[in-house]
């Protein structure tokens, strides 16, 4: 499995869940329909989820999570970014580019709304399940990226510096910090 064909799985998953916006669903369903591919594919997809992942640690991304969620933890931000992987690879793309975008997001603006985390920590595990569903064995080791990351952007600051985080974000913070649960 290419990257295509990781970001196909996600469609084939979402079309295939009633709800789009029940992100647990979709990784369970693409989980499933990974499962049924050949254990190379499966690994393979680790490999792409793996890079997406490094692709996407940076600091501007996880100060959009800060802002979006009320606050965001490493493990919050590993999270973070499973979900954004179910939204589809141009949402991903254009959040990984421009994380003030995620403003424009239905999916983003109605968990403002309701006070809901942005996050989805069962997409980080969808190629090891199916895996394990797969051939009843762990995933090996080599599948995952081993090297250290290290954090993308140049954005060295507090994220609650609300000045900075306003002049470099805008469009979400007008939206979070003026919502329902904003300061």
């Amino acid at each position: 499995m290419d990257t295509d064909g990781f970001w196909q799985l996600v469609v084939s998953a979402r079309g295939h869940v009633p709800d789009p916006a029940d992100n647990g669903a979709i990784a369970a369903r693409a989980t499933a329909l990974l499962a049924g591919l050949p254990r190379q594919e499966i690994v393979d997809a680790q490999r792409v989820l793996s890079a997406l992942m490094a692709d996407s640690y940076r600091s501007s991304l996880w100060a959009a999570a800060y802002v979006i969620n009320g606050g965001c933890s490493d493990d919050g931000f590993d999270y973070f970014r499973g979900w954004l992987m179910l939204q589809g690879r141009e949402t991903f793309g254009q959040a990984v580019a421009d994380p003030d975008s995620l403003a424009d997001l239905a999916a983003v603006r109605l968990a403002i709304a309701n006070q809901a985390i942005v996050e989805c920590e069962s997409a980080l595990y969808i190629p090891a399940r199916a895996h394990r569903a797969a051939t009843g064995d762990e995933i090996p080791d080599d599948a995952y990226r081993m090297e250290p990351l290290e954090l993308l952007g140049g954005w060295d600051f507090n994220f609650d510096d609300q000045r900075e985080i306003k002049q470099r974000l805008p469009q979400l913070t007008a939206l979070c910090w003026c919502g329902p649960h904003g300061s």
